[in-house]
């Protein structure tokens, strides 16, 4: 039996309205205590809950051959920036809950993540590599000002003097300068400021919770006026629907003081294929079936296609013309001119306090 709370087609502020069923469990009760209803507005409004997780580890190895880095940190597991399109939504459902709501209203925290990260990095097994942060979902989600936990694990990173770099959305980002400066000036820091659209109103409902396109840039500016190496992440493109808007973009990003850029196309694994199609059915309905023609045009013929070696890709003429489109324009912006490299020579070994240094 599954038990659904009925649900409106529209939420006030979030990226899908939608909790779909987990894959992994036959039985889904739908709790009804984190709902208000705004007295501005009809729509109701989900409160976020913020849950704490027990993990006793905060790296995690990465085995994909298309993604650009081995080892991550993600001190968040779901992501209140809601965007429709996150790809890290199926991830939830391993915890027993939904890839829709539920990803962008039940967050779990690991408050301990910079004591875990201290613990690794001290260890004897701990060789020197680059480390991202938010390999999965956004260090810098809203719920990061308060907590801090992104920055006290930045500052442990920089304590061990650890490479690292950043993926985000978020302005917040820039809280943190004073730590980016200190390990840019031993080759030590990468920011990545992800760019989906210049559009507001398609940011609002594609992107709900996130920086506005505009406060995105300023990041960018602020980041390059600092000295802290930064570029810019063109993913994900929407084949149909924000690809025209790659040009630019990338002027834009360049302008801001981005040195490089990447791209990612829209990919749907999992449940997000329905998620994503209820949400043009809601905000786009004119260009629903151009939008998923793009995206079949580019995966086989399918919404999705997890062959490692193309899904980070796409395949086909489409996708060849907006690889060939994102390499004639970040050429003229003037991006990409040298790859970002950084080193790890100014790792140190800081002993934890309480442990003993056998050496």
């Amino acid at each position: 039996m599954v038990i659904f709370m009925e649900r409106p087609e529209k939420v006030k502020g979030r990226g899908t309205a939608l909790n779909p069923l987990n894959r992994f469990e036959h039985v889904a009760i739908e709790e009804g205590d984190y709902v208000q209803h705004s007295p501005e507005d009809e729509m109701p409004l989900y409160r976020t809950q913020f849950i704490a997780d027990p993990s006793k580890s905060i790296l995690t190895q990465n085995d994909s051959p298309d993604v650009g880095f081995d080892f991550s940190v993600n001190p968040y597991r779901g992501c209140e920036h809601g965007c429709v399109y996150c790809f890290a939504r199926p991830t939830h459902e391993y915890l027993g809950l939904s890839a829709g709501m539920d990803f962008e209203t039940k967050i779990l925290v690991k408050h301990n993540a910079p004591e875990l990260l201290r613990n690794k990095l001290s260890s004897r097994s701990w060789k020197p590599e680059v480390v991202n942060f938010s390999g999965v979902t956004d260090c810098y989600q809203p719920i990061e000002r308060k907590l801090e936990i992104t920055r006290k694990c930045l500052d442990v990173m920089r304590e061990f003097r650890n490479p690292f770099t950043i993926i985000t959305k978020n302005h917040l980002v820039t809280r943190d300068i004073d730590i980016l400066k200190n390990m840019a000036e031993i080759n030590g820091v990468g920011v990545f400021i992800s760019v989906t659209t210049l559009n507001p109103k398609v940011a609002e409902v594609m992107e709900p919770r996130t920086s506005h396109p505009v406060s995105r840039l300023r990041a960018i500016e602020e980041l390059a006026k600092a000295g802290i190496p930064v570029g810019s992440m063109v993913a994900p493109i929407v084949p149909g629907l924000t690809d025209h808007e790659l040009p630019n973009i990338l002027k834009a990003v360049s302008n801001a003081g981005a040195s490089f850029a990447g791209m990612v196309p829209l990919r749907l694994p999992y449940v997000l294929d329905d998620l994503f199609i209820q949400w043009l059915e809601q905000h786009f309905p004119d260009r629903k079936e151009r939008v998923l023609n793009r995206i079949k045009e580019i995966r086989g013929g399918k919404l999705n296609n997890s062959d490692f070696g193309t899904r980070m890709r796409g395949e086909g003429k489409y996708a060849e013309h907006i690889r060939a489109m994102f390499h004639l324009y970040t050429n003229k912006e003037g991006l990409n001119k040298k790859r970002l490299e950084l080193s790890t020579e100014h790792f140190r070994k800081v002993t934890v306090p309480g442990q003993l240094d056998l050496f």
